[in-house]
């Protein structure tokens, strides 16, 4: 998977780590674990490295939510059984000595600590009791997450670890890994996720590793920069761009509607300048429209929704027209799948009436999906069974798009990873022609490639769209307006995605710092959490004002980070440019002796300069973050 291969991680970065679908991304997490050896070479980690890691399943138990992630922390279980046979002994002289032990670990905090990582990845309060059994397998997956969040540690390795989350919670885990004090090594298919988190990239390609400097962006610009001094694929390159020209085109007129179509609009124009680095995608696929179209499509009028005797959702009035392209937003737990259900007309619509047009042909898709599919049946065959009169060449055609070629396609998916029977199921979706497509996680196991082809795909889908989604770069390029589902309505959302970042940032009732401990008047020992107690008007203004200090202060560093950022674009474009002339064989002929000198002392001092600027960059960003975080508390 790697050959003769070089990485240099420096503490307190945090790495993105990208690359195709068994290009050797875990494989690199199993090197550092020392769970696989290099055929060749060597991996070595700093003395006395502690590694936290996610783990990718989880067994059935009996153990509560909040013990669970307790155990994650091995040097505090550690101590509790110390202290628990020490006591059984009688030993005094143990136990003192251990009781000073668990409080230099904070130990009277760790409950607290663990309830704070199970609220902010969406569990309600009450789940902190439940056992781990009583979960589902995405919900033990954030389980995990919440483990390996739990365990001090100086390089945390975290694999996809937006996969089973939801917008909520990948905005608190992105917060929290910011915060997070020791080297960061993940593997991501959410470029916005990537963007808040990284400091760095490596991608793998070709066998070989490349670190990048920046978030996914600055990559996709670098990469973009380097392939498009690369001839061999340029006709397909400017297909692309005129491709996503067309979409520009398209939604410019309704960039003034909302205030989230204009974002949707500069992001668009982005994409033209980033097209390259998608440019060698194994995907390309359409969803194909129904042949008739009813206006409006469906409609719901006095609606409650829920389930049994419990309803969620009350009052819902909503109608979908062809060629409405809707987000949904809210908290977790506020009825979005329960919302979603009821367009379906799958029973949780308690009361009211659901109107459906003549033509309506729905699309769903969602994770249980996946299960629907027959493991025994092959791609191939999955579609043939919906159109037994198609052609074998028009079936084949169209998988292809999917990334299913020759043998693939005509395998039992059982063995199929989960991204690939994603893909079936989003094949056998567009397959049927809907004029109604209603999505909910649908980019969870799909890697970026597949993102950025269903991401085109839904542009040029003319049906209308309901779309339930923590991939946000999916979401600003998909939808015209958002849907808010919350308090037990649902209704239109006259904002944009960093407008409900701030709305659920004042909705969390978690602190997401660990409780203090304080010494009282009388010498004893108090607890106090973040938020307990009342804040009366001079502290407000007090704090108001110390806030607007740290802004003040912040917007300097900000305007340098963004320099520097700039500068190493820069730098990386003017190496490529004199590498790319050195790999020139004409170059080193006995005539061109000046030049070569040139190019190559022009190389030495590009290289040093870059080293230096990304260096000034490491600090800036290093204040930058320390000054966010203080005003974050």
């Amino acid at each position: 998977m790697l050959e003769n291969v070089s990485l240099t991680v420096q503490p307190g970065q945090r790495v993105a780590i990208v690359g195709a679908n068994g290009a050797g991304k875990s494989s690199l997490f199993q090197l550092l674990l020392g769970q696989l050896a290099p055929e060749q070479g060597s991996v070595s980690l700093p003395g006395g490295c502690r590694i936290a890691h996610m783990a990718q399943e989880v067994k059935a138990s009996s153990r509560s939510a909040r013990d669970f992630v307790l155990d994650g922390d091995f040097e505090l279980r550690r101590l509790e059984k110390e202290l628990a046979e020490a006591e059984a002994r009688g030993d005094d002289h143990a136990i003192a000595h251990l009781h000073g032990e668990l409080d230099i670990h904070e130990a009277w905090s760790a409950p607290r600590r663990a309830e704070s990582l199970i609220r902010g990845l969406g569990f309600a309060d009450s789940d902190a009791e439940r056992p781990v059994s009583a979960f589902s397998g995405g919900w033990r997956i954030r389980l995990n997450l919440a483990q390996a969040l739990m365990r001090p540690s100086d390089l945390l390795l975290l694999d996809e670890p937006t996969n089973h989350l939801d917008l909520d919670a990948c905005l608190w885990l992105e917060n929290w890994l910011r915060k997070y004090q020791g080297t960061l090594l993940f593997i991501s298919h959410d470029r916005d996720f990537m963007d808040r988190v990284a400091t760095h990239l490596v991608h793998f390609d070709q066998k070989k590793l490349a670190l990048y400097t920046g978030n996914y962006s600055a990559f996709e610009v670098q990469r973009s920069e380097r392939l498009a001094q690369q001839q061999a694929s340029f006709e397909r390159q400017q297909a692309r761009i005129a491709e996503i020209q067309r979409f520009i085109d398209r939604f410019k007129a309704k960039a003034t509607k909302a205030k989230q179509a204009q974002s949707r609009v500069k992001s668009l124009e982005r994409m033209e300048r980033i097209a390259p680095a998608h440019v060698d995608s194994p995907f390309s696929f359409e969803f194909p429209v129904a042949e008739k179209v009813s206006n409006p499509l469906l409609s719901i009028r006095n609606g409650v929704a829920g389930h049994g005797d419990t309803a969620i959702l009350h009052n819902v009035n909503i109608t979908l027209l062809p060629g409405s392209r809707i987000g949904l937003l809210g908290p977790n737990g506020a009825g979005k799948s329960t919302f979603m259900d009821a367009l379906r007309g799958t029973g949780t619509l308690l009361s009211g009436e659901r109107t459906c047009g003549e033509h309506l042909a729905i699309g769903y898709f969602a994770q249980h999906q996946l299960e629907s599919l027959d493991l025994d049946a092959s791609p191939f065959l999955h579609l043939q069974r919906l159109a037994p009169s198609a052609s074998e060449q028009k079936v084949r055609n169209f998988l292809g798009g999917f990334d299913f070629h020759g043998d693939e396609a005509l395998s039992p998916i059982r063995s199929f990873s989960g991204g690939e029977k994603a893909r079936v199921a989003l094949a056998v979706i567009a397959w049927q022609k809907p004029n109604l497509l209603l999505l909910d996680e649908p980019t969870n196991h799909l890697d970026l490639e597949m993102r950025q082809a269903l991401t085109m795909a839904l542009q040029n889908f003319d049906g209308a769209i309901v779309v339930v989604s923590h991939d946000r770069h999916l979401l600003r390029n998909t939808v015209d307006e958002f849907w808010l589902v919350s308090d037990g309505a649902v209704k239109e959302y006259d904002g944009d995605l960093e407008d409900y970042e701030r709305w659920l940032a004042d909705r969390r009732k978690d602190d997401e710092e660990p409780p203090k401990r304080q010494v009282a008047e009388d010498g004893g020992q108090s607890q106090q959490g973040n938020g307990a107690g009342t804040v009366s008007a001079d502290e407000r203004k007090a704090r108001k004002r110390q806030e607007a200090e740290l802004r003040q202060k912040l917007s300097p560093w900000r305007k340098k980070q963004k320099t520097l950022e700039a500068r190493l674009d820069q730098l990386q474009a003017q190496l490529a440019s004199v590498e790319q002339a050195l790999a020139d064989p004409s170059v080193y002929d006995d005539r061109q002796k000046v030049k070569l000198k040139e190019l190559l002392a022009e190389q030495t001092r590009l290289k040093r300069e870059l080293d230096d600027t990304e260096a000034e960059w490491l600090d800036v960003s290093e204040t930058v973050e320390t000054l966010e975080a203080e005003l974050a508390g």
